[in-house]
């Protein structure tokens, strides 16, 4: 399966990933939304910007997927913190995700830029979301 993972331009996520000084993605929710439960180890991650420019960049392959049971506040900060040193979040991005009932963390590996930038058609996704499986990549190239 593939994904379209939006990342956080302000936080420079992708040059961390393709430096692999990062290399776990994190997602949280106060209920079990995407992508939890949807990604599996050898699933491709295709990268895009949350800037608005709209072109995935770079590509990786999901190496481990931790889905977390329902946890309380401080269960969730502490699950967030013994995973900084993959998640390089900033305070910003921690402040966003650690505390959350769920948590969905996706180790990477073989990041690289994609031999060709592309943009992608999301007219088939009505609910934008900053992750979208979309099963095989070439069905939403434009």
């Amino acid at each position: 399966m593939d994904h379209v993972v939006y990342l956080d331009a302000k936080a420079d996520e992708l040059n961390k990933i393709l430096s692999k000084e990062k290399t776990m993605i994190i997602r949280g929710a106060t209920g079990r939304k995407l992508p939890y439960g949807r990604v599996n180890i050898g699933d491709v991650l295709y990268f895009i910007n949350n800037n608005a420019e709209g072109i995935v960049k770079a590509k990786a392959i999901v190496q481990n997927v931790f889905n977390s049971d329902k946890m309380d506040e401080a269960e969730s900060i502490e699950l967030v913190k013994s995973n900084q040193d993959k998640l390089k979040l900033t305070d910003k991005q921690f402040e966003r995700w650690a505390g959350k009932r769920y948590i969905v963390l996706i180790e990477i590996t073989a990041a690289q830029l994609c031999s060709e930038e592309f943009r992608i058609d999301k007219s088939s996704y009505s609910n934008m979301d900053d992750w979208l499986p979309v099963e095989n990549i070439d069905s939403v190239k434009e």
